[in-house]
């Protein structure tokens, strides 16, 4: 072969593995992505996860449309995780977590689950629920800052991963004011988990307050991240008799 024709050859087979070379590492790219991104929703291939949700009150027990936008933005993430969901009224949710991956979404006043995951994994979060509370109703209190609704303007709401211990499934929450604040919440997730993977862990726990601004025009789209409250959501309220005893310790430890 004359090297008038040897060098073209050379080019195309060089070509061809520079394409598949490069198909190569792509692939194994993108698949320690979706290792990453399977690991932080604790989502491995056919593993199952339950998407828990209250009754509207006001539909007939019906889920509110924006609960039905944020389970279509973590269904469409679960899927990408190879990964299969099934929805769940909180209300006939009858069992521990850490089994398998949940979602948990809504007030606790519409959302049993809710309301027993805050008490149990969130006790320094309180959420004004009595409807006599007027213009309270809804109010976030966490240690002592206080997050009021104001509908349409400024709304609030909790984005949490927590976990029961190592090697357990985590159970994601999204407890917010407004239904549209949960549609945010969920979103905000899909597009933030890998900078949430990497400054909390892929198996870390976090809580963080988010807020959507002016959802009468934009809807979910404007959100804006508040805090990370993970400390004062985890650590249980002090009862009003605590400050007193701890002065009543370092007294005596002054005396001593």
């Amino acid at each position: 072969m004359s090297d008038s024709l040897r060098d073209p050859a050379h080019l195309a087979v060089a070509a061809v593995l520079g394409v598949l070379l490069g198909w190569l590492l792509r692939n194994a790219a993108l698949r320690r992505a979706r290792r990453r991104k399977q690991r932080f929703f604790g989502l491995p291939d056919h593993s199952e996860t339950a998407l828990v949700v209250g009754r509207d009150a006001g539909s007939d027990g019906a889920v509110a449309r924006p609960e039905v936008f944020a389970l279509l933005e973590l269904s469409a993430l679960i899927k990408e995780c190879g990964a299969q969901a099934g929805v769940v009224w909180a209300d006939s949710a009858h069992q521990g977590f850490g089994e398998r991956t949940e979602f948990c979404l809504g007030p606790p006043v519409s959302n049993r689950r809710m309301a027993a995951h805050l008490r149990s994994l969130l006790p320094g979060v309180v959420v004004s629920t009595d409807p006599e509370s007027g213009q309270d109703r809804g109010t976030f209190v966490i240690g002592s800052e206080h997050y009021k609704l104001d509908p349409g303007a400024v709304e609030y709401v909790l984005l949490a991963r927590l976990t029961a211990g190592e090697h357990t499934r985590p159970v994601f929450l999204a407890c917010g004011q407004r239904p549209v604040t949960l549609q945010a919440a969920t979103r905000y997730l899909a597009r933030q988990h890998r900078r949430l993977s990497r400054k909390h862990g892929p198996e870390g726990t976090f809580c963080l307050l988010l807020k959507v601004v002016n959802s009468h025009a934009y809807g979910p789209d404007v959100v804006e991240l508040v805090a990370d409250v993970t400390r004062p959501a985890c650590a249980a309220p002090r009862t009003p008799a605590e400050p007193a005893e701890e002065g009543t310790v370092r007294k005596r430890l002054t005396r001593g």
